[in-house]
């Protein structure tokens, strides 16, 4: 029997889900399953993975074979290098100490590189934050300019009108005096 590591799709369509099962290479993808060792969520950014490296370990170490994807994911968590190093002490290369400081400075610059990426990552989002609400602010400014300026020419056009007004006003005045003289 083929014992394959790999992924079994959930999820919604273009929203995929994945869960990483040891599995007989015969059943179908989403089908039947030995064991589920962890999941995958490709939507997020940098994508989230939990995974029980000490049973994928195991699987390894009994000859189950990753698929290409899965083998992509084992590495990126180091269970290939923890496999990698763990056949090192076997042949008396190194020791169990050297191999595991190995595998933990390999760790900690992992991890630094993560944290580093969602840092940055927010980082970001606020300085586009930043630059969406000096541009919000310069759109209003340039709206107020705009409004205060329709509302002068307004209060000019009215102020001009009752000028006029009056002016004819006047004249009306003057017309009935200058024609009651004429008389």
């Amino acid at each position: 029997m083929a014992v394959k590591i790999r992924l079994q799709r959930h999820g919604k369509k273009n929203f995929a889900f994945f869960h990483i099962v040891v599995a007989d290479s015969r059943s179908p993808r989403d089908g039947r399953f030995i064991e589920e060792i962890g999941t995958y969520n490709p939507n997020t950014n940098p994508a989230t993975i939990t995974l029980n490296s000490d049973r994928a370990l195991a699987w390894l170490n009994v000859g189950a074979q990753p698929t290409l994807v899965a083998r992509r994911l084992l590495s990126y968590e180091g269970v290939l290098l923890r496999k990698h190093l763990q056949g090192g002490v076997e042949k008396g290369a190194l020791t169990q100490e050297q191999a595991d400081a190995k595998f933990a400075a390999w760790k900690a610059q992992h991890d630094e590189k993560v944290n580093a990426k969602v840092s940055g990552l927010k980082n970001d989002a606020i300085a586009k934050a930043k630059e969406a609400k000096a541009a919000e602010a310069k759109v209003n400014a340039a709206r107020a300019e705009a409004i205060a300026k329709r509302k002068a020419e307004a209060e000019e056009a009215a102020r001009k009108a009752a000028e006029e007004a009056a002016a004819s006003e006047e004249t009306a005045e003057e017309a009935p005096a200058a024609e009651e003289a004429a008389e």
